[in-house]
């Protein structure tokens, strides 16, 4: 990558999606530079919306002329403009299945992290005195008391928008459970979900579970019992720069699949497919309410119009796949309850 002038990354440390990105930058060799987001060192350019991770990229002079935000289009812009340590499968319907995951995770997986962190005293406490250190270290001893009632009030009061109700709860927590189980079993026997090399899923399980294994402390003990080997996992995947890989190699075969990634998708389609599904629904007609039944139980929430965008995104890339490569994607869903996120 010599030659290339540095990526800025505009971000924070306890941000699940600015922890993903900076992993992936780390893993691929691609030089860049880290910034906190709205700190004295914050010299990205404006993004349409305020969300982090920022990637800003440089013109030849090194001026940051241009910025992005949304982890998974950044990633899809790296992989068409960087060669070398890709994280895309070259066989399509195991990449469509690496993007699945990838997706589960943003957009399921970040539900139980924000429950966490903002449900239980413990959790709420240390994020309310720690986040504001992220944009002035040296804010004196009241502003950061202002900053943590307001954080504090502004997160909890949205709790019920990403579905972390009291009604939800078992819901959520039993799906951290089981996503423990499965990784606990899959890591004893394999490095990465689906080959010996990362791919866009594996950062992106990585960027929800890292503050809730080593940030968080509810979550974190629960990990600490049930699930050691995904405590572990989430250090070694924050900087995979030295992992050796070579050109295209090291993805699992389809026939070969772990039976652990079955077990995962299972919990996709109980969880993430009938939540997605209900999503666009509510979107379509207009309602205000998600209402869907999840794990036999009633699961409510607002719906989230950028959540729509995930699952036709996901159709789309489902349907830019050959008829072979559809068909095997069929065969790896046929009862895991994933099914009709493509149907």
């Amino acid at each position: 990558m010599s030659g290339r002038l540095p990526i800025t990354i505009g971000g924070a440390f306890s941000s699940p999606y600015t922890m993903k990105m900076r992993a992936v930058l780390r893993y691929r060799h691609l030089p860049f530079r880290w910034v906190l987001r709205n700190s004295r060192w914050d010299d990205l350019p404006d993004v349409p919306v305020k969300i982090i991770p920022v990637l800003a990229f440089p013109d030849d002079d090194g001026r940051l002329v241009e910025a992005m935000v949304d982890s998974s289009p950044q990633i899809d812009r790296l992989e068409a403009e960087y060669p070398g340590r890709r994280l895309t499968p070259p066989n399509g319907a195991l990449a469509f299945i690496d993007r699945l995951i990838e997706d589960f995770a943003d957009e399921w997986v970040t539900k139980l992290m924000y429950h966490y962190r903002w449900t239980y005293e413990p959790d709420i406490e240390k994020a309310g005195r720690l986040l504001p250190l992220d944009q002035n270290m040296q804010a004196d001893d009241d502003a950061l008391d202002r900053m943590h009632d307001y954080i504090i009030d502004r997160q909890i009061g949205r709790r019920a928008m990403v579905g972390s109700t009291d009604e939800n709860q078992p819901i959520l927590e039993a799906s951290y459970r089981r996503l423990l189980d499965v990784l606990q079993h899959h890591l004893g026997a394999n490095d990465f979900l689906l080959g010996d090399r990362p791919g866009r899923g594996d950062f992106a399980v990585y960027g929800q579970l890292k503050p809730m294994l080593w940030w968080d402390p509810t979550p974190m003990a629960i990990a600490v019992e049930r699930a050691p080997r995904a405590l572990h996992w989430v250090e070694r995947v924050d900087d995979l720069s030295w992992w050796e890989v070579d050109g295209d190699d090291g993805w699992c075969d389809l026939e070969a699949l772990a039976p652990t990634v079955d077990e995962l998708l299972h919990e996709i389609g109980r969880t993430y497919a009938p939540f997605m599904l209900a999503n666009a629904a509510a979107l379509g007609a207009g309602d205000n309410e998600v209402v869907c039944t999840i794990d036999g139980a009633e699961y409510r929430q607002a719906p989230f119009r950028y959540q729509g965008k995930c699952l036709a995104w996901l159709r789309e890339a489902h349907d830019a796949l050959d008829a072979a490569d559809r068909a095997i994607v069929a065969d790896l869903l046929a009862g895991t309850g994933c099914e009709p996120l493509v149907a």
